[in-house]
Parts: C-alpha cells; sequence; structure tokens
C-alpha cells in the first residue's frame, strides 16, 4: 500500500500506484488480516485520488473507518477524519457542512489524544472564507501559527502555510499568498503524496500569474520558471484523472496564455475549465474560474462580459458558502448589485404548485405560442418548464428514426437558469434511453416519484450513474405525430412532479407540441424561399423556365446578361432556346431532349449559346427540374467564358514553359561542361599520352637492327585504340552540348554509369573521394536516352563531390544498381557528406 502511493506523486505512474493499492486491499481482505486492513484502505484512498474521482477516495475512507473501528487502531480512525475534511475540501462540499464535519472531527481526534492542529487550520480557514472570524481572530491565528511551529511535524506545517497561500489569494491578495507559498515550499516533499499538493500547485500558480506583469524584470524569469514548473505537474495530474485536475490545469494554462499575449487561446482554456469545473461538480473552482476570466476581460476593456462573469463568480461563491469573498466582490464592484436585481427578478421556480392559478397557466401557454422563432420558442419552453416544474435539469428531445437528438439543455444553479441550444447525438450518459424510448414507442408520460426505487429503468445507466431522483418524461404529440420529447429530473428530492404540476406541464406539452411543429413547417418554409430567392437574384447563376416548345418564359437577369438579350426581349417572345442553341449544336440538344422524356433527368452537360449580336458564350448547364409530367421546367447555367479563358491562357503559358524548359535543359548541358572541364583535361589527356608514349616506342623498335617488327605493330594497334578512346570520349561530350532532341534507344545501364564514372574521375581523385560500385551482375539493359540519363547521374555525382569535399572524416561515395520487381531499375547514389 505504501509503494502505491509512492508510484504515482514520485515516478508518474499513477495507474500502477492504484493497482498495488487495490491489491493490499485485496490480500487483508481475502486471507483475513483484519489487523492492517484499515491501514490498507486508508492508504488507497491516497492512491486513487491520482486517477479516480474523489467520491472513490470518500468510499475507501468509509472503509477505513468501519475496519479502524471493528479491530480498534484509532489511529487509523483519527486519520481517517482529518483526510475525509481535506477531501471534501478539495471536493468544493460547501463550507458549512465542511465546518461540522470538522466539529465532529474535532470532538473525536481529542478524544484519543491525537494531533488537532490539521483540523484546526481547516476550522480557521473556513471561518475566515464565511465571514464569521471574531476581532479577535487575529491573536487566534497567531497562537494557532505558534502551534504549527510547535508541532514540529512538517506535513501539518505544510499543510497550514498551503491553506494560507489559498486563503490570502481568495480574498484578494496574492503578494501575501506568495509569502505564505515561500513559507510552504521547503516542506513540500511532506505532501507530495496528498492531494494538498494540487492545491499549492494551483494557487501558487494563480498567484503568480497575478503578480508576474509587475514584477522586476530581475525577479521576473524566476517567478515564470515557478510558474511552468506548477503547470507541467498540474498537466500530468489532469492527464491521469481529467475528472479532478483537468479545469485546474485548464486554468492555468488560461493564465499562461494570457501572459503570453495569447488572447484567444486564453478565452478558449478559460470556457473549458469553467464546463469542466461545472461538469465534475468542483463549485469553488468554477468561482474562481469565472473570477480570474472576469478580471481578464475587464482588463480588454469587455465591461459588460466581466460584470457577467463576475455575477456567475457570486452566485458560485455564494453556494460554496464563501460569504466573506462575496461580500468582499460586492464592495468592490457595486455595479453588480444592480445587475443582481435584475437578474434575480421574482419567477415562478419556487413558487408552490397551489399558487399556479389559470391566469399563470394561460400565461405561459401564451408565451411559448406566440413564437415563430424556432430557437427563441425553444428556449421560452425549457423556461417555462424548468421553473413551473421545480426541475434541475430538463431536455428537449428530437426522435430521428431510432434516433434521439438532444436539441436544447436547461439547468439550474441555485438562482441561476441556463438553456443550451444545438442539437447533438444522445450519450449513455447523457439522457435515460431506456425510458425515454418507452416514451417514443408508447406516446405516454412517465412519471417516476424516486427513480433509484425498484421500478422498470432504474438499472438504466444514467439512472444508476446520476442518481436520480424524480423524473418526468413527456412526449410532445400534435395531430397524433410524436415531434418531440420533454425530460425533467430533479436530484435532490422524490415525489417533485405531483399532480398539480404535471397538469401544468400537460398544457404547456400541448401548447409547445403545436407550436414546434408549426415554427419548425414556418422555417422550413423561410429556408426555402429564401434559396430560391438567392438563386434568382444571383449575378453569376442564370436560372430560365423553358418549356419542349421552344419558348422561355421567364429568366433572370444573369441570364439575359449572358445571352445579351434585355427584358423587352423576353415579354416579346423573341428569346426561346431553340433560337438560341447554334445550329451545330442542336442533334446534340434535341437528342438530350428525348433522353429526358425517357428518363426525367438531364445530367449536367456544356453547350453554346449564340448571342444577340451573333457571337457566342460558352455555358455549363445544371440539372433541369420539371413539373411531374408537366410541360415545363427549370434550367441552371453557368457562363463558363473566363473557365475557357483561363483554360486557353493556361495551355499556353504550359506550351512556352516546355519550350522554355527545351531552352534550360540546353544551358544546363552547355554549363555542366565548366563544372566537367578538369575531368575532360584528364580524360583526353590520358589517351593522348598514352599514344604519345607507343609512337615513341614504335620509333624505337624500328631503330633496331634488324628492326622489331612485331612490337612496332602491337604499338601502333595501342595508337589506334588509344585514339578511339579519345574519339568516343569527344563524341561523348559533344552530344552533351549538342541540343539534340531526346533519343529512346537500349542500352547497358551499368556500362553507361562506368563512363560517368571516368568523366568524373578528375574531379573525384582532386577531392580525395573514394568510390563504390555496387552494380548489378551482368549486363543491365534498359530503355531511354542514355545522354540524358548519364547527365542526370554525373549531376548527382558532382554534387556528391562538392559536399564530401569539406567533410574531415571519411570522404565516400557509393553508387548502386538494382532490378526491382516493378520491371525497372533503382539507381542509387549515396555520399557521406
Amino acid at each position: 500500500a505504501a509503494l502505491g502511493i509512492i508510484l504515482g506523486p514520485d515516478f508518474h505512474l499513477f495507474r500502477d500506484g492504484e493497482d498495488f493499492a487495490r491489491l493490499s486491499v485485496a490480500v487483508s481482505e481475502r486471507h483475513g488480516y483484519a489487523a492492517p486492513r484499515a491501514g490498507a484502505h486508508f492508504l488507497m484512498q491516497m492512491a486513487v485520488l491520482w486517477t479516480r474521482p474523489i467520491e472513490d477516495a470518500l468510499t475507501c475512507l468509509e472503509a477505513a473507518a468501519r475496519s479502524a473501528q471493528e479491530t480498534g487502531e484509532m489511529i487509523y480512525a483519527c486519520y481517517t477524519r482529518q483526510h475525509r475534511l481535506t477531501d471534501l475540501m478539495a471536493r468544493g462540499d460547501p463550507l458549512d457542512e465542511i465546518w461540522r464535519e470538522s466539529v465532529a472531527a474535532l470532538d473525536f481526534v481529542r478524544k484519543y489524544k491525537f494531533g488537532q492542529v490539521v483540523i484546526l487550520s481547516i476550522q480557521d480557514f473556513v471561518q475566515s472564507l464565511r465571514g464569521q472570524t471574531r476581532d479577535a481572530s487575529r491573536v487566534d491565528e497567531a497562537l494557532l501559527e505558534a502551534r504549527v511551529l510547535r508541532s514540529g511535524v512538517a506535513v501539518v506545517a505544510c499543510f497550514h502555510w498551503i491553506l494560507q497561500l489559498q486563503r490570502h489569494f481568495l480574498l484578494g491578495d496574492p503578494d501575501t499568498a506568495l509569502e505564505f507559498a515561500a513559507k510552504a515550499n521547503p516542506l513540500l516533499w511532506s505532501v507530495r503524496h496528498n492531494i494538498q499538493s494540487v492545491d499549492y500547485c494551483l494557487y501558487h500558480s494563480l498567484a503568480l500569474a497575478a503578480v508576474i506583469p509587475t514584477a522586476p524584470p530581475g525577479r521576473r524569469t524566476e517567478l515564470r520558471e515557478a510558474f511552468t514548473s506548477n503547470l507541467r505537474s498540474l498537466q500530468r495530474w489532469a492527464e491521469s484523472c481529467p475528472q479532478s485536475f483537468s479545469h485546474k490545469y485548464e486554468l492555468v494554462a488560461a493564465e499562461a496564455a494570457r501572459l503570453e499575449g495569447r488572447e484567444i487561446e486564453a478565452m478558449r482554456l478559460y470556457e473549458q475549465a469553467i464546463r469542466a469545473a461545472c461538469a465534475n461538480g468542483f463549485i469553488h473552482d468554477e468561482a474562481i474560474t469565472y473570477e480570474v476570466a472576469a478580471r481578464f476581460y475587464a482588463a480588454h476593456g469587455f465591461d459588460k462580459m466581466a460584470d457577467a462573469y463576475l455575477l456567475q463568480a457570486r452566485s458560485r461563491y455564494v453556494r460554496w458558502g464563501a460569504e466573506a469573498k462575496v461580500h468582499q466582490l460586492d464592495q468592490q464592484y457595486p455595479q453588480l448589485q444592480q445587475e443582481r436585481l435584475v437578474a434575480g427578478s421574482k419567477s415562478t421556480i419556487a413558487v408552490r404548485v397551489e399558487h399556479l392559478d389559470l391566469a399563470t397557466v394561460i400565461k405561459v401557454s401564451q408565451s411559448v405560442s406566440g413564437e415563430l422563432v424556432l430557437e427563441k420558442l425553444i428556449d421560452r419552453l425549457m423556461r417555462a418548464a424548468i421553473e413551473h416544474a421545480g426541475a434541475q435539469r430538463g431536455l428537449l428531445i428530437n426522435p430521428r428514426n431510432d434516433e434521439l437528438r438532444i436539441e436544447a439543455e436547461a439547468t439550474t444553479h441555485g438562482e441561476d437558469l441556463t438553456v443550451n441550444l444545438g442539437g447533438s447525438a444522445n450519450s449513455a450518459l447523457a439522457l435515460p434511453e431506456s425510458l425515454v424510448k418507452h416514451v417514443m414507442q408508447t406516446q405516454e408520460a412517465v412519471i417516476l416519484d424516486n427513480a433509484l426505487s425498484k421500478n422498470p429503468f432504474s438499472a438504466d445507466p444514467y439512472i444508476t450513474e446520476r442518481q436520480a431522483r424524480s423524473v418526468l418524461c413527456l412526449p410532445l404529440i400534435t395531430r397524433g405525430k410524436l415531434i418531440g420529447i420533454l425530460y425533467l429530473e430533479n436530484n435532490l428530492t422524490p415525489h417533485v412532479f405531483n399532480a398539480g404540476r404535471v397538469t401544468v406541464l400537460k398544457v404547456l406539452a400541448s401548447q409547445a407540441a403545436i407550436s414546434l411543429e408549426n415554427t419548425r413547417l414556418y422555417r422550413d418554409l423561410a429556408e426555402r424561399e429564401a434559396k430560391i430567392r438567392r438563386l434568382v437574384d444571383a449575378t453569376i447563376i442564370g436560372i430560365f423556365i423553358w418549356d419542349y416548345d421552344g419558348r422561355i418564359l421567364e429568366a433572370n437577369d444573369a441570364f439575359l446578361r449572358m445571352v445579351g438579350h434585355d427584358r423587352e426581349d423576353l415579354a416579346s417572345g423573341r428569346v426561346r432556346w431553340t433560337d438560341l442553341t447554334p445550329p451545330d449544336w442542336r442533334e446534340r440538344n434535341d437528342l438530350r431532349i428525348e433522353t429526358h422524356k425517357a428518363s426525367g433527368r438531364f445530367p449536367p452537360f456544356e453547350k453554346e449559346y449564340m448571342r444577340k449580336d451573333g457571337t457566342r458564350v460558352p455555358v455549363l448547364i445544371g440539372e433541369a427540374i420539371f413539373e411531374e409530367g408537366g410541360n415545363q421546367g427549370v434550367a441552371y447555367v453557368l457562363d463558363l467564358t473566363e473557365r475557357k479563358r483561363a483554360e486557353e491562357a493556361l495551355r499556353e503559358e504550359q506550351e512556352r514553359l516546355r519550350q522554355l524548359e527545351s531552352e534550360l535543359a540546353h544551358l544546363n548541358r552547355r554549363s555542366m561542361m565548366g563544372e566537367l572541364a578538369a575531368s575532360l583535361v584528364h580524360e583526353i589527356a590520358q589517351p593522348c599520352a598514352s599514344a604519345r608514349n607507343n609512337a615513341r616506342a614504335a620509333l624505337n623498335f624500328l631503330d633496331e637492327q634488324p628492326p622489331d617488327l612485331g612490337e612496332v605493330r602491337d604499338a601502333l594497334g595501342c595508337i589506334l585504340g588509344d585514339a578511339d578512346r579519345a574519339g568516343a570520349i569527344i563524341d561523348r561530350i559533344r552530344d552533351h552540348i549538342k541540343k539534340k532532341p531526346p533519343q529512346k534507344t537500349r542500352f547497358d545501364l551499368n556500362e553507361a554509369i562506368n563512363e560517368v564514372i571516368g568523366l568524373a574521375r578528375g574531379a573525384i581523385t582532386k577531392n580525395g573521394v573514394s568510390v563504390d560500385t555496387h552494380l548489378a551482375e551482368g549486363a543491365l539493359p534498359i530503355e531511354g536516352d542514355r545522354v540524358q540519363l548519364q547527365q542526370v547521374l554525373l549531376n548527382l555525382m558532382l554534387n556528391a563531390v562538392e559536399a564530401v569535399g569539406s567533410v574531415h572524416g571519411p570522404r565516400e561515395l557509393s553508387i548502386s544498381t538494382l532490378q526491382i520487381q516493378t520491371n525497372g531499375v533503382l539507381v542509387a547514389v549515396r555520399d557521406t557528406g
């Protein structure tokens, strides 16, 4: 178990740590080792905090407490009380509840003469945020600090300084917060296995981010290094347990983006942190994220947005119970008071159902029925349903075949009601799928007074995961057609949706069904009309209505401009599509007409129209749409003049580029000869020198008495061979220089490569390069232009020689050929440059 709590924080092997902790519990449970069982459960709590939600750690503490009670190991019972408090604080439980827990915990540990300083530090922190510190609080804090120092226990002192860091930052004093962080820093080794190390990283980072912009330049680098180190730690924890730590990492990452001037990235990360904190129930972290983001928006001149975020932060601080923080915000931002009064206007969310009279029902019904904009209608519907049902969460579900799509979600947070619009596919944890599908199939409402009790839907993954209590699912039906489903839930108490509330909701659902269908039909009609209007008003696409008799009944301005006619020509009947079609296109046009009459469809095709001035315009005719069984249709026409011009220009440019490439290839051959100058001198000089030596030898043989005619004949043969070799070299060079077209012949590639190596021998020798050839065995016949392929190889070899010329190590050039399976040859040139 001890190994389990070390592996994660010390070696970042968080999952392995959990495995060892679970193993310790399994051994103690399986083999009946009662004595270490409490310790195993207790240490497992410390391991799972890094991999699982805090609720799992609290379950481990409950098991540890039961085992300690059974075995009498009260030291673990006392530890359990302490860690339960720290876990509840990390989870963001209401401060009032933590205070009550701390009082009970303090009474418990006092009975066993156990250390009390940690609990006293927690109480001091809670009371300071609750705003219930007395005038003598400074004396109490001084006594507490002295007691902390007197304890001599590193983890106790470090935890106390971390709480002070957290407290002073929350109450708006980042400089003092950093002073306490400096006190905690030397003792961090003692808490690295506890969740308090996360609080240190989070609040230390936030305090650093607050002071870095105004810190002296000499100190700024040190502060940024500490900030970056904290960010890396938070990232590791977020990767291990995103439910508990991702929002903390995203908040600090947002601050990093702010400091670096990446404003858009900062905004995105603030929003992600807020959503993650809300989704996982960390109300205190949600509050601080809203507050930090509000300061960001205020600094950039977005005052309205900053005030909105401050209101959200204040609301979360209220729910957390941090009255001192709420009072501070009210004093610091007096403009929020007026905003809060407007936002908190009286609604029926907390009104008893008996007070919902007929006038209220009529008012709610009218508010829904009078809206024709779909998004506004859905927003009104969700707000009315949540407020008049006493629900915490509501969904508007659109059933499409067998798929359930969530069109809107409404949630309450204290006094706040939020409606999020936008369709999304259902997931197993978004709604109780078995219940909703039952309502979709039966089209009957379902009310569950306590969803957790035994019922046909109690095993649904959503209900077991969310611990849903009161549930109501209503079908929205009009003219016998299901057009939506309204799902409502309250997870605090059972029996919320009583008969009175359900009656109101059924009236609302009936009116909503009619309004939803009408609004969707209205929107679909408006969208169709808008599409048609955009097409008719289009300045690019020509549209005309025509019949089989050749008449054009109506056309938009874009089409008339294409064919050079005006509205008078159209009204007089002079514009006929049969007349617009040139004679050489009419046979193909008639064939398409016959095809359409047989198949009912016109595939898109290109053609030309004759303009009024006798010129032609190339066009693309889109698929024509006809009345079913009728004689009229609509055609869509795109003018291709510019495209044809562009194609012609492209063809001309391609031809010019081909000519240019030919010139460049010729220039390349000529310029390459400069590179070969040294090699050519060497290659031609060698057979000339050999011929000269052989001629001198022949003369010597003739001077002998008698002349040695056999040797003379051999020498003359060598002279002839040297002359042929020099001539072959000159011929190859001439081929390289000449601007002659490519000549595809069949030749031995290995032989051609050896010739190129001979040509480049001078440069190779001058640079001290060793050549290693790995040529395929035997002849390697290929088809191609021998000169051009040799030119490519020569370029590669000269580049390689130049590259290795500055290398101090081995200067090696390797050339290889290989027959490959695709009926081709692979040539590779490698060098050590």
